[in-house]
């Protein structure tokens, strides 16, 4: 793929069931995976929820790791953060969905939300959420127990690597918010 290159990001619940789906555009990518663009204006969709971004956003495919792709997808926010609701009153600079493995289908990326996130705010407090959910969706939709090993493996990693501070989750995203923005400006009429 090309910078600026339209992509689509079709995100599915366990079983084929219908979740996100957004468009966005290639930026590159570097040691850490594939980055993906969300200008201002974005309309990410899901059944019964619709959103438009205020707000610059960036999201990272993670690169493979011993020729596997880790279980999450991140979005990391620029300035003004926090199109989602806020952590404890506080917009949100980090959201890491844990999801199957994402695969590239030509210039849609797929992947299964697995419930689980890590959420981090503006001043660095970082969470995991949905514990709940991911529980009641292990029997309701039959997560089979790799999956559930995988999602839970997935989810201590990142809230360590985002609680320190660890690369990807140490600022490398504001190279990319600025070739979003430089890709945004040479679009504009």
């Amino acid at each position: 793929m090309r910078p600026g290159q339209p992509v689509r990001c079709e995100i599915t619940k366990w079983g084929d069931r219908p979740h996100w789906s957004y468009e966005g555009v290639w930026l590159g990518a570097d040691e850490h995976g594939e980055w993906l663009g969300f200008p201002v204006g974005t309309l990410f969709a899901r059944p019964g929820h619709r959103f438009v971004t205020a707000h610059d956003q960036v999201g990272l495919v993670p690169a493979a790791v011993d020729g596997t792709r880790p279980w999450w997808l991140a979005t990391l926010h620029g300035e003004g953060a926090g199109t989602l609701p806020p952590l404890a009153g506080e917009p949100v600079a980090l959201y890491v969905d844990m999801t199957t493995p994402a695969r590239w289908d030509g210039t849609t990326l797929r992947a299964v939300d697995l419930d689980l996130d890590v959420v981090g705010d503006v001043h660095g407090r970082v969470v995991v959420d949905d514990e709940d959910e991911f529980a009641e969706h292990q029997v309701l939709l039959g997560y089979p127990a790799e999956v559930v090993a995988a999602a839970r493996a997935s989810c201590a990693q990142v809230l360590a690597a985002a609680s320190a501070g660890d690369p990807p989750y140490d600022g490398t995203h504001r190279r990319w918010l600025a070739e979003l923005a430089r890709i945004s400006a040479s679009n504009e009429p």
